[in-house]
């Protein structure tokens, strides 16, 4: 690569980044200003004024914010591991295992990847309110277990088929059994895997909306992105909170940034493992 082709893939990475990051910069910037200047049109770029008004009046709402982060919390928490609980020896299995069929059983558990999530929410939702597991942090963490299901086997599965057979024999000769080497020769080189698995589940089920609404109607389990969609029109007049909204979002995004930023070093190569031998 030459010098201006440097250059300019590295414009292009800027402007990129530029209108990636705008929208959440605004969002921080009107978490800040004055209640007036948050619902004032047209809107200000730049707050005139600083208040946290808005991260108080979200913080008493209703319930409290922590009841509500804690919701989202322990929701995304019971997501992964039944996520890994279930992917992890499923891929093994897919892998290595000598399974009649087994390229067509992938490709069967793949194609629910073509299914929206929302063509499931009715079924699923008079199923569990059949055994009680509405308005509980466990059916919606088995949903948005279902929804992570796919991705997560075929990441973990094509990881496993990676691990050299030699290493594997080896352990075999050794007389290791199915979960010794699982646990002793598998999950080390696929480490990346597992944690990518584990932020794309943890990211899906805390920005997860249309399921959490439909599965909980007691105000006290809602999730942040349900509570905040009934905080934006908490005003006199019945219009939008800008400010407390505005406020919800940045709060939102915290996690998840976090989350990435601890795990970025085994992303990309979680998300290309298995590509290459």
């Amino acid at each position: 690569m030459n010098r201006r082709t440097g250059f300019l893939v590295a414009a292009g990475c800027v402007a990129i980044s530029t209108i990636m990051l705008l929208p959440l910069v605004y969002s921080m910037l009107a978490s800040i200003k004055p209640a007036a200047e948050a619902a004032a049109t047209p809107p200000t770029y730049l707050p005139h004024g600083i208040s946290l008004d808005s991260y108080r009046r979200l913080w008493d709402y209703q319930e409290g914010l922590l009841t509500y982060l804690g919701n989202s919390l322990g929701a995304a928490v019971l997501t992964i591991v039944l996520t890994l609980l279930l992917t992890v020896p499923a891929g093994y299995a897919l892998a290595r295992f000598p399974i009649p069929g087994k390229e067509l059983i992938f490709i069967v558990l793949l194609l629910s990847l073509i299914v929206p999530y929302q063509a499931l929410l009715t079924p699923m939702f008079l199923m569990f309110a059949k055994i009680g597991l509405t308005n509980s942090a466990i059916g919606l963490a088995v949903l948005h277990t279902t929804i992570q299901l796919p991705f997560s086997l075929y990441i973990l599965r094509n990881s496993f088929a990676a691990v050299p057979r030699e290493t594997e024999e080896a352990a075999v000769m050794d007389g290791a059994g199915s979960l010794q080497t699982l646990l002793r020769i598998f999950i080390p080189p696929t480490v990346p895997a597992v944690v990518t698995v584990t932020l794309f589940a943890f990211i899906a089920s805390w920005n997860e909306f249309l399921g959490a609404l439909v599965m909980m109607s007691a105000g006290e389990r809602f999730t942040l992105p349900v509570i905040l969609a009934t905080a934006r029109t908490e005003t006199s007049l019945g219009g939008t909170d800008w400010g407390m909204l505005q406020a919800g979002v940045t709060i939102s995004i915290i996690p998840c940034v976090l989350v990435y930023l601890l795990l970025q070093r085994y992303y990309m190569a979680g998300l290309m493992s298995g590509a290459v031998k």
